[in-house]
């Protein structure tokens, strides 16, 4: 049986609003109570791997493709439409973890069905190809960026995730 310790964790950072701390940290998440899937998943990979170090959590970043229909479907009109019509290279960060002896998905960075702690959660981006991190998750996500996404057109679909999710807090 899964410990319910382990899912009040989980859904406990998923429960943070998505929003970019000033200053990008996990510090600045908990003090702005705000945070993107780089800062909860850094978090949460540090806080399973000191009170639950039997699920080995793994970060991943994912390289994906994200155009205006994929956004509507997931995001909706408004998010959509800040997208190119072309779309974007993104890169999403999330976790792998070992629950019950299988590995699963891990994805806390926007509200969902409550987790029930033993299957993987539905991931907040498309199909992509997959990168584990290693001891610099931020550095090596901050490379993958560069080296596939651009940022002038990244930047209106970060905003306007994050203004959505203040908008939703909001209500």
């Amino acid at each position: 049986m899964v410990d319910p310790k382990l899912i009040d964790l989980v859904e406990s950072v998923r429960a943070i609003p998505y929003g970019r701390p000033s200053d990008g940290t996990v510090e600045g998440m908990w003090r702005e109570r705000r945070g993107t899937c780089s800062t909860k998943h850094l978090y949460l990979a540090n806080a399973l791997t000191e009170g639950f170090p039997d699920t080995e959590p793994q970060i991943i970043h994912r390289v994906y493709r994200i155009d205006r229909a994929t956004a509507e479907v997931l995001f909706g009109d408004v998010i959509a439409t800040s997208l190119p019509t072309s779309g974007i290279v993104d890169v999403h960060r999330y976790l792998r973890t070992r629950i019950e002896g299988r590995q699963i998905s891990l994805d806390v960075t926007l509200p969902g069905e409550p987790w029930d702690g033993r299957t993987s959660m539905t991931l907040a981006c498309g199909p992509g190809e997959d990168f584990a991190a290693g001891a610099d998750p931020d550095s090596e996500k901050r490379k993958l960026e560069n080296e596939h996404c651009d940022a002038i057109l990244r930047e209106p679909f970060i905003t306007a995730l994050s203004k959505a999710a203040q908008r939703s807090a909001e209500m």
